[in-house]
This record gives C-alpha cells, sequence and structure tokens, in this order.
C-alpha cells in the first residue's frame, strides 16, 4: 500500500475530496481510503499502552484503597482494646483533641514505618523499570515525594474515625466496662 501524507493548517478533513481528486487525475487507479489524521495514527498505536497505564492507575487507587481499609480496621481494634485506658485518660482530663493526636500519632508511626521500607525500595527497585519508561526519568524527584504525601494523607484518613471515635469514650462507661 501507499501512504500519502498531506499538512495542512486548518481541518484535515476538509481538504480529504480535494485530495482524493487530485490523486485521481494523476492515476485514477489509486484507490484512496483510510483517510485519517496523524493524531488518531499515533492514539492507535499507543492505545494498548494507555489501557494499560489506566488499569495500573486503577489496581494503586484499589491498593490505597484496601491499605486505607486495613488501616482502619486495625486503628479501630486497638481503640476497642484501649477503651479502658482511654476513658481513665478522659477520666483524669485528657481532651479529646489530644485523644486525638495519640490516635492519630500511633497511625503516622505505623504510615512512617512503611514508607521508611517502602520510598527506599521504590528507590532501588526504579532501575528495574527504567527500561519500560520512555521520555520520563524513573526517579522523579516529584514522584518520590508526591507519592508519600499522598499515602500520609491516606493514613491520616484512615486514622481519623476511630481518633474520633476514641474522643467519644464516655468515661464512666469505659471504667464500667472493665
Amino acid at each position: 500500500g501507499i501512504t500519502y501524507a498531506v499538512r495542512t493548517a486548518g481541518d484535515p478533513f476538509s481538504i480529504a475530496a480535494s485530495a482524493r481528486e487530485l490523486v485521481r487525475q494523476a492515476d485514477s487507479r489509486i484507490p484512496v481510503r483510510d483517510v485519517t489524521t496523524e493524531e488518531r495514527v499515533i492514539e492507535q498505536g499507543i492505545g494498548q499502552e494507555r489501557t494499560f497505564a489506566t488499569l495500573c492507575t486503577g489496581f494503586a487507587l484499589l491498593a490505597v484503597a484496601i491499605a486505607c481499609v486495613g488501616l482502619y480496621g486495625t486503628m479501630a481494634y486497638n481503640v476497642a482494646r484501649r477503651t479502658g485506658e482511654i476513658g481513665i485518660r478522659m477520666a483524669l482530663g485528657a481532651q479529646r483533641r489530644r485523644v486525638v493526636w495519640m490516635v492519630e500519632r500511633e497511625v503516622l508511626v505505623l504510615a512512617g514505618a512503611g514508607l521508611a521500607v517502602g520510598v527506599p525500595a521504590a528507590y532501588a527497585a526504579a532501575r528495574l523499570v527504567e527500561t519500560f519508561l520512555f521520555g520520563m526519568k524513573a526517579r522523579d524527584a516529584t514522584t518520590l515525594v508526591v507519592a508519600p504525601v499522598v499515602l500520609l494523607v491516606a493514613a491520616i484518613a484512615a486514622g481519623w474515625g476511630p481518633a474520633r471515635k476514641a474522643s467519644r469514650v464516655d468515661p464512666m462507661r469505659a471504667l464500667r466496662e472493665d
């Protein structure tokens, strides 16, 4: 097959009929079909990669959601287990915001431990994926900063519910249960 490329200043499809007529005048045996733009050819060429990137993004978001649910469950269990201790703290005058900060601090310690292991591992593993990247750096500083920030925000959000529940513990009820 023969492929012709025509550069236009305006809408490429507006000159398609004129281009067909010019080719017909040059040689009527040459059929002109599949008129498309370079942009569409590129889009079709990278369609599989774009689908793969979209799937990876979806799975990454799912992984963050699962991690948040797991962290929420861990912290909710921890708060339920420590209800007596929290009740004593509240009975002795601990303010609600201090109790919230106590629980959120535990969440931050867990998230910090995960990041302390994960960020260096990701930095080391970047060399493995470098061959798959085109026009991008594997050790992109923006990514290595934004990803931990997103994970910290997700961890704080996951711990917010149990922290609020801990701050609403009724001291008398908590002390009676023990």
